[in-house]
């Protein structure tokens, strides 16, 4: 056996040993909180989800009410929201609503809104899913999405989700969910004060 022989074998085997060792060892995956099914999730199972996204648009509907011009309406049992414009007209969006024993109903007004906000699961969640983080920063990965109208003094709030293949479902522990382009188009249509009527 020639010198060049010997060389090309131990590469082969180097290679061989090196392409053996990365299909044994596992490779550590960033996990996310998924809010719906109280878990940990692979956040590449997360984003493979995400591609396929929502399928309901924005409508531009009639929409008779006396209620004034920027209210939000949630319609739960239709798992849609009603922006209330002018002329009789509101924006129509698909939303993802509160799971059997989450729902409720009422009228608040919107106390604050963030954009990409942080997250503090409440204690009542925590208490259900024990291995919650006590805060979780704002991003993609945060279960509420890129924004967020809080409503009234509840632990409630209108935001987004990095899961749109849940809107048009009963999934959330009581708030409302748009998917983030949705969120990010109301958000921008809305101010603090705005009223929030949720009916079951």
């Amino acid at each position: 056996m020639t010198k060049m022989t010997k060389i090309r074998i131990l590469i082969a085997a180097l290679l061989s040993a090196i392409l053996s060792m990365s299909l044994v060892v596992p490779a550590s995956a960033a996990r996310v909180y998924n809010a719906d099914t109280n878990t940990w999730e692979d956040a590449t199972q997360v984003k493979a989800r995400n591609k396929r996204g929502s399928t309901i648009p924005i409508e531009l509907v009639t929409y008779e009410t006396k209620l004034k011009p920027g209210t939000i309406v949630v319609e739960t049992s239709e798992r849609r929201l009603y922006l209330v414009l002018e002329d009789g007209k509101a924006r129509k969006y698909g939303i993802g609503v509160g799971r059997d024993g989450f729902r409720w109903a009422g009228q608040h007004k919107i106390t604050r809104m963030a954009e990409w906000p942080g997250w503090t699961p409440p204690a009542a969640m925590r208490k259900r899913v024990p291995d919650l983080p006590a805060y979780m920063p704002g991003g993609p990965d945060n279960p509420l999405g890129a924004r967020a109208l809080y409503i009234g003094s509840t632990l409630y709030r209108i935001h987004g989700t990095s899961e749109p293949w849940t809107i048009g479902q009963a999934v959330s522990s009581g708030c409302i969910r748009l998917t983030n382009e949705d969120v990010t188009d109301l958000y921008e249509r809305v101010k603090v004060g705005a009223l929030v009527v949720v009916h079951q």
